[in-house]
């Protein structure tokens, strides 16, 4: 179990944006999150963003040695883009990855309660709108019923206990993810959510729920859309099947080991380098 002390002096910390056009946002984003947890890295891995979203990040990775860019070659999804973030954070030896979108709906300022549940011996730490305490500012009802009708199939389905699987807003010990089969991930948009918490769990990882205030974007336009409900709902019912048939579907726990992408592609903007 590692103190606050320990953590600020020990674990490095490496926050995953995922960026799409997000040109709006990501500098005052990265500005808060740079405010709120001085010690952390910031890795911006855009999709190639039309709108210089990419052009932007590279400008704030010059100016401050803890902003890092991992460009990506066209919109290859959620899933991909988080996946690709956390073999890079692996690969260099940090300790806790978070998630954390980049349009200002994950406030910033509460990622150090996320971090002080890992202190306190979680391995996963979700932020959660759905438990005492959280709660969701600006959303229609449409999107409140969407998002609580989420995880309660997901919950039905896949044995899971939490009560908001679909959130975004995460801490993870690096160790765990590494164990979770990342090469295997197949899904895309934001059922990967739902997808990486029911590996943790098959693990036997240690998962917490901390309240968080879920605020709808102000700037630019929202990615959910019906292409990726119709993906959570298509393949969490694969995976319900799988569950209730004795098959868990390559998460069963000590089923691999964490493998290693072969390097190569861009080597992404500000200052990165192997190990740092």
């Amino acid at each position: 179990m590692h103190t606050r002390a320990e953590r600020e002096e020990g674990d490095r910390i490496l926050v995953v944006v995922p960026t799409y056009n997000e040109a709006g946002n990501i500098t005052s984003v990265t500005t808060r999150l740079r405010a709120a947890v001085p010690g952390a890295d910031v890795l911006i891995a855009d999709d190639g963003s039309p709108d210089g979203t990419g052009r932007i990040a590279d400008e704030l990775a010059e100016s401050d040695e803890r902003v890092h860019v991992l460009h990506r070659p066209g919109k290859r999804g959620l899933g991909a883009a988080y996946v690709a973030g956390f073999w890079w954070g692996i690969e260099r030896g940090y300790d806790v990855l978070v998630e954390m979108d980049a349009d200002g709906s994950h406030r910033p300022e509460e990622l150090p309660r996320l971090l002080a549940a890992l202190d306190a011996g979680a391995d996963v730490a979700l932020g959660s709108r759905w438990v005492e305490g959280g709660s969701v500012v600006n959303w229609p009802r449409s999107r409140q019923w969407l998002s609580r009708g989420g995880s309660a199939y997901s919950r039905w389905l896949l044995g899971l206990p939490h009560r908001d699987v679909t959130g975004g807003y995460r801490a993870l010990r690096a160790r765990v993810v590494a164990g979770l089969g990342l090469d295997a991930i197949r899904s895309q948009g934001y059922c990967f959510q739902i997808d990486l918490l029911r590996r943790a769990s098959a693990r036997g990882a240690s998962i917490t729920e901390v309240p968080i205030t879920f605020v709808e974007r102000e700037i630019g336009a929202s990615k959910m859309n019906r292409a990726i409900v119709v993906e959570a709902v298509w393949r969490v019912a694969v995976w319900g099947t799988l569950r209730r048939i004795g098959r868990e579907d390559g998460v069963s726990r000590g089923s691999g080991g964490p493998r290693r992408p072969r390097r190569g592609g861009r080597r992404p903007r500000g200052g990165a380098r192997p190990g740092r």
